[in-house]
């Protein structure tokens, strides 16, 4: 019998929920960890009908560590709105399951070694003879070609390895790692934007094709503003975007705030509420490159006047004045007043994990907002309904669960 998560999307097919700008599209994720999975994520929330499909052992990402008892937070948090599959791609009818899938599918992502999908019988070339419409995203750590092409991709070696860390770290400091799997998130809004553009060409050329993601490439596309070497600069250039001076996070008298007051109004409105008059009127601060450049004078006597008040206070004092944000965790932003209006957090139910909040909606589509997002999948959850659905009878999915074909 279809559970609620299964009925929502044939609901969703059969019209009744709100059509999303990829309602009738039918994605097969075989994707792990996040950029992948997320990527399918987003396209789920556009309406795309996604089947996650997991091997025996699960997607890695539910085995990492959690304080959540019967789930990993991080699958709970990237995998929202998916039918959840498992197949032994190892075994014949494994391999007949997906098969039959791929003719039916409009989209495939996976994040295999580029030596992989061979091996599996998934390649590109062998499925576009399967499904010549079929648009095949491949994410990979390093792209199609080069040396490094079969290296497994991690997000923070990523970073360290593309100059992220030695930018983020203090001058003459160690490098520092962003926190955050930032590299997997934007090559995850890399993957629905090249699915979403291939699929509006694939209605003017009839055809699928091959659009390939990969974490170096997201890493260089981050840092687009520092990827500039003009011809005659050496090799040390400064190349961070960064202002310096009283631009960053300063301590208050309870917790931390972040400042920026790059233009005259914004300098204008900072010293006048710190009460620091004196420095608005000194000639040595009276630009961005000034002020950066006597930091060392300005920040103490900044943190100095900082004390006064809290955080939060001064983030109601500054107002629209001057750009801060009192620093917060990440809990706060559940009842936070601004997401709240947003509605950008729902309570979804899992099997398992029971009740959770979550995030959804990451972009607004004013004609067609998408169906109402659901949780992410159990392991094997709805193997019978998506089968069921896609035409085998009852007795192929219980011979196929008895040789382990099907989970």
């Amino acid at each position: 019998m279809a559970d609620n998560n299964a009925g929502k999307v044939q609901d969703q097919k059969n019209g009744s929920q709100i059509s999303g700008p990829l309602t009738g599209v039918r994605l097969l994720d075989l994707s792990a960890y996040i950029a992948g999975p997320y990527g399918c994520s987003l396209l789920a929330d556009m309406g795309a009908e996604v089947i996650k499909i997991e091997p025996p052992d699960g997607d890695n990402l539910r085995k990492y560590p959690s304080t959540l008892p019967s789930e990993s937070r991080a699958f709970l948090g990237v995998n929202r709105s998916k039918l959840g599959l498992a197949l032994d791609l190892k075994q014949p009818d494994g391999q007949a399951v997906l098969m039959r899938l791929i003719k039916k599918a409009d989209v495939l992502v996976h994040n295999f070694r580029p030596s992989v999908p061979p091996r599996l019988g998934i390649d590109y070339d062998k499925l576009k003879e399967v499904n010549p419409r079929l648009i095949y995203c491949a994410v990979t750590g390093y792209g199609e070609t080069g040396p490094l092409k079969d290296n497994a991709g991690l997000d923070q070696v990523v970073q360290t390895m593309t100059g992220m860390c030695s930018m983020q770290g203090p001058a003459g400091g160690p490098p520092q790692i962003l926190y955050g799997s930032v590299v997997d998130f934007y090559a995850a809004a890399l993957v629905a934007a090249g699915v979403s553009a291939a699929l509006y060409e694939r209605e003017r050329s009839g055809l699928g094709q091959y659009v390939g993601v990969s974490l170096l490439r997201s890493a260089l596309t981050m840092q687009s503003t520092r990827l500039i070497w003009a011809e005659g600069e050496s090799r040390d250039a400064f190349r961070d975007m960064r202002s310096g001076g009283v631009t960053g996070i300063h301590p208050a008298g309870e917790g931390y705030l972040y400042l920026s007051a790059n233009t005259p109004h914004f300098w204008k409105a900072l010293c006048e509420k710190t009460g620091l008059k004196e420095l608005l009127e000194n000639e040595r601060y009276d630009t961005v490159k000034k002020r950066n450049q006597h930091a060392g004078e300005l920040v103490p006597k900044l943190h100095q006047a900082l004390q006064a008040k809290s955080a939060l206070e001064w983030e109601a004092l500054f107002g629209q004045e001057v750009p801060c944000a009192a620093a917060r965790t990440v809990e706060d932003m559940f009842d936070f007043p601004q997401v709240k209006a947003e509605n950008m957090i729902k309570t979804f139910e899992h099997p398992k994990a029971g009740k959770y909040q979550g995030f959804m909606y990451p972009v607004k589509f004013g004609r067609t907002p998408g169906p109402e997002p659901f949780s992410a999948p159990d392991f094997g959850q709805h193997s019978s309904d998506v089968l069921t659905q896609d035409g085998w009878t009852d007795e192929e999915i219980a011979k196929m669960r008895s040789d382990r074909s099907v989970l």
